[in-house]
C-alpha cells in the first residue's frame, strides 16, 4: 500500500521561501508521476507541479512557473517542492500526489502554506 508523508509547510511573509517534502513508502520509486496539488479555501484543488520519477522530467502549472521547483531524491524516496518568492495567493493546503494523472491519485495528508502580505 502506497503511503505519503508530507512535511515543510508553514507561515511566511510575501517574498519568502518554503520547501515541502513528500516521502513515499510501499512502492518502488520508479516509473510513476509524483507531484503537488494545492487547494485554497473555497476553491477547487489545482495542479502545481509534477515530476516523472524515472528520468526527473518536470512540468509546472499556472502562476508558479519560475518561482517553484520540483525535484526528487531517489535514494530517499522523496519529492520536494521548493517555493520561492511566495505570494499571498499561494496560500493553500498543499497535497502530495502519487500517480499524479490518475482520476483518483493517492494523496498525502496535506500541509498548510500561509503567506502574509
Amino acid at each position: 500500500q502506497v503511503q505519503l508523508m508530507e512535511s515543510g509547510g508553514g507561515s511566511v511573509q510575501a517574498g519568502g521561501s518554503l520547501r515541502l517534502s513528500c516521502t513515499v513508502s510501499g512502492v518502488s520509486f520508479s516509473a510513476f508521476y509524483m507531484g503537488w496539488f494545492r487547494q485554497a479555501p473555497g476553491k477547487e484543488r489545482e495542479r502545481v507541479a509534477r515530476i516523472y520519477t524515472t528520468d526527473g522530467a518536470t512540468a509546472y502549472y499556472g502562476p508558479v512557473k519560475g518561482r517553484f521547483t520540483i525535484s526528487q531524491d531517489r535514494a530517499k524516496n522523496t519529492v520536494y517542492l521548493q517555493m520561492n518568492n511566495l505570494q499571498p495567493e499561494d496560500t493553500a493546503m498543499y497535497y502530495c500526489a502519487y500517480n499524479f494523472f490518475d482520476t483518483h491519485p493517492t494523496w498525502g495528508q496535506g500541509t498548510q502554506v500561509t503567506v502574509s502580505s
